[in-house]
């Protein structure tokens, strides 16, 4: 997965210098209904990555403490865990999954704390409560050139999911595009 990683990030330099002074992943602002899948081909091989906000996901952006949350995190993740039920891919294409990883990220961001520090306190009226899930996942084609469209059954997993930024890339080039609950479906044809 950090070969994915590594050619994401240099197609996204290549695209967007200003994301070259990010160098570790915070718990910021983002826009609930609105996630990001990345996706690399490299020969047999395509790895995606997954980051949504938590609120899309489970309807809930506070760390899971009752009964009834512990449970919906937990089928969240089994859901997650199924790639291939998320992203449909052609079954000529031939793939499988090598490896399936689903993490949940929470932290909380005070909107009124002093610049030098974080009120963490329960107390505190701005703060704000944030997650985030972070999956990633490998798979293996015997025909990735077969992979023309792209289902999105994640919509219909998660109500609270509105629309994927989607970054391809393929030995053919780098795109990027807009999936939405209204239209589930990326035509890829000529692009693999």
């Amino acid at each position: 997965m950090k070969t994915l990683g590594a050619v994401l990030i240099l197609g996204t330099l290549a695209v967007h210098p200003a994301t070259a002074q990010t160098e570790h992943r915070e718990l910021g602002p983002h826009e609930h209904g609105r996630g990001t899948l990345n996706i690399a081909l490299e020969g047999n091989r395509v790895s995606m990555e997954l980051e949504v906000p938590g609120m899309d996901i489970v309807g809930f952006e506070h760390a899971a403490k009752t009964d009834k949350d512990k449970t919906t995190l937990e089928t969240a993740k089994e859901k997650l865990s199924t790639p291939l039920s998320l992203f449909k891919l052609p079954a000529s294409a031939g793939c499988h999954v090598t490896e399936a990883k689903v993490e949940v990220e929470t932290g909380a961001h005070d909107h009124g704390a002093n610049e030098g520090g974080t009120d963490t306190s329960k107390s505190s009226k701005d703060e704000h409560h944030h997650s985030e899930f972070h999956n990633q996942y490998s798979l293996e084609c015997t025909a990735p050139a077969s992979i023309t469209t792209i289902e999105f059954g994640y919509f219909y997993a998660f109500p609270g999911a509105e629309r994927l930024d989607v970054n391809l890339i393929t030995p053919k080039g780098q795109n990027k595009y807009e999936v939405t609950r209204a239209n589930p479906i990326l035509s890829l044809a000529g692009m693999i």
